[in-house]
């Protein structure tokens, strides 16, 4: 019975106990051979992930688009962009998620647009003040002819760019992304077409890409910033500030109080279809208690809790992420998240330090993720302890390190290694590099190379998801934290004891039965280890 069928049995929603799977399409597996990942490829390897253990797939976007941000820059939310396929590839491979089991949560972008989506070309064509220039945030300069105001991008740069006519249009993200203009009711009403369209054609949920945007201070005033320091871009800079020393910044440009508005007509929407429809916010705010505000029971059904994606490796601070989201979302009844890579961020096994120790702290904080009520997200990879790959500047293309130079995302988006010896790892047909290349020592980190070896990282996820679901649906939402040293991260929730060792020596385990380890325990829980203990 999967975890689908016990939430339907017991008349729990599905979602709020689920393991979700991410996928970036153009990463996960090819059936064209042409490098790049596809709807085909996807619906090939659905057994896989259906044998995996997880209960859901979220799919990054797939839709018509140029591609400048890898499909995260939309020019038509109701197709499928050729480079992945068809909208008959979209409608099979939902069609086969179901008949496996696995719900589909679609990616959907409302913040912005494709420079390339015809209602912005229509604005550039239409010229200032014209009724299709209200779809998106176009502003001109100050008296001395500065820009409209002091904001950045998240990509770098400023966040504004200037049209053929003068006039400046605002992206918080790459220039050939526009920020739509939410304040105009057109906006609204298509892309409550959109949900319909993709609901129709089966999907069980959404993703809601940057669903802290979408409204801006009316006024556009300038970013209070303290003196000595630039505008900041939003809360993933902050990944490396200890979250004790993390204060609340001015941002006009995120998280306004009319979002949520927005929210409540989506969440009607979705309540007039059958199956437990859900939503879960993207929303990179700067508090525990601002995100459970996404999570009302009006709105959102969850929200993506990043606390955790950006605490450092310290019993301290796991910990009071766990005691700070539990105690905001129980202030509005929610169901918890809980993720540690995603295909923005380095990934975790690397975060933690990289090679075995990062290999041993990647497994163990998963573990003590996976062991808490709400649910969990899987970044595709990251089964297989897949590290972040140092890619060569000349074949990066994540906007981030084209307009700045610097970082990026392209290291957590290598393709997946499946089998074979060498690239393209099983990726695709034939031979040669995928669209970012591969590591040529991969072989090792392969699906196929994994599956079966009781020692791998695959089998240790497969294990853990297996031993989760005897518990997941039952154990109950309350969390007693546990005092077992300093460096300990310790709960109790219903019959699981979950411990964390974080520091350097070992800790005595306390009584109970061990359903599950990510490394060897022999009375002692080693550093860099997690143990589910069951009462």
């Amino acid at each position: 019975m999967t975890l689908n069928d016990q939430m339907s049995v017991s008349g729990q929603e599905w979602w709020r106990h689920a393991v979700t799977y991410q996928i970036y399409p153009r990463s996960f597996a090819d059936a064209n051979g042409d490098g790049v990942g596809d709807m085909a490829g996807i619906t090939s390897r659905l057994p896989y992930l259906r044998d995996l253990g997880v209960d859901a797939i979220w799919i990054s976007p797939f839709y018509t688009s140029p591609q400048k941000d890898h499909g995260y820059d939309v020019a038509d939310y109701c197709d499928v962009d050729p480079l992945f396929g068809t909208l008959a590839d979209a409608d099979a491979m939902i069609e086969r998620a179901h008949e496996l089991g696995l719900k589909v949560i679609v990616d959907l972008v409302p913040n912005h647009t494709s420079s390339e989506h015809v209602w912005f070309q229509q604005a550039l064509a239409a010229g200032p003040g014209s009724p299709e220039r209200e779809r998106y945030i176009f502003r001109d300069a100050k008296p001395d002819g500065s820009l409209p105001n002091n904001w950045m991008s998240v990509f770098g740069g400023p966040a504004w760019t200037q049209a053929p006519d003068g006039q400046y249009y605002l992206h918080l993200f790459d220039s050939s992304q526009p920020d739509l203009n939410w304040r105009n009711p057109e906006v609204g009403d298509m892309f409550v077409d959109v949900l319909r369209f993709w609901l129709d054609r089966g999907a069980d949920g959404f993703r809601v890409d940057v669903a802290h945007g979408l409204f801006k201070e009316e006024s556009l005033r300038d970013q209070d910033v303290e003196e000595g320091k630039t505008p900041s871009s939003d809360g993933r800079d902050a990944a490396d500030v200890p979250m004790v020393e993390r204060t609340v910044r001015d941002e006009p440009m995120w998280d306004q109080p009319e979002v949520h508005d927005v929210y409540r007509r989506w969440h009607d929407v979705l309540a007039k279809y059958d199956g437990d429809r859900m939503m879960v916010a993207e929303a990179w705010t700067q508090t525990p208690e601002s995100m459970a505000a996404y999570i009302r029971d009006d709105e959102f059904s969850q929200a993506f809790n990043f606390a955790w994606l950006l605490a450092n490796w310290s019993a301290a601070e796991f910990t009071e992420v766990i005691t700070g989201t539990m105690d905001a979302v129980g202030l509005v009844g929610g169901s918890p998240t809980w993720v540690l890579s995603n295909h923005d961020v380095v990934r975790h096994m690397t975060r933690y330090g990289g090679g075995e120790v990062g290999l041993a702290r990647a497994r163990a904080a998963t573990m003590t993720m996976l062991a808490l009520p709400g649910s969990a997200y899987v970044y595709q990879g990251e089964e297989l302890g897949l590290p972040e790959v140092e890619v060569a500047p000349e074949f990066r293309q994540d906007p981030f390190f084209i307009r700045t130079g610097e970082g990026g995302r392209d290291g957590c988006r290598v393709p997946i290694p499946w089998s074979g010896t060498a690239a393209p790892y099983g990726f695709g047909p034939g031979d040669g590099q995928p669209w970012l290349p591969q590591p040529a020592d991969w072989a090792h980190l392969t699906a196929e190379a994994e599956a079966g070896d009781p020692e791998s990282t695959l089998e240790f996820y497969r294990a853990a998801l297996a031993v989760r679901r005897t518990f997941a649906t039952t154990a109950g939402d309350d969390v007693e934290v546990l005092s077992l040293g300093d460096d300990v991260v310790a709960f109790r929730r219903g019959p699981i004891t979950a411990l964390l060792n974080c520091g350097t020596t070992p800790v005595d385990l306390p009584a109970g039965e061990v359903a599950m380890a990510s490394g060897p325990v022999d009375g002692t829980l080693a550093p860099d280890t997690a143990v589910w203990l069951r009462s």
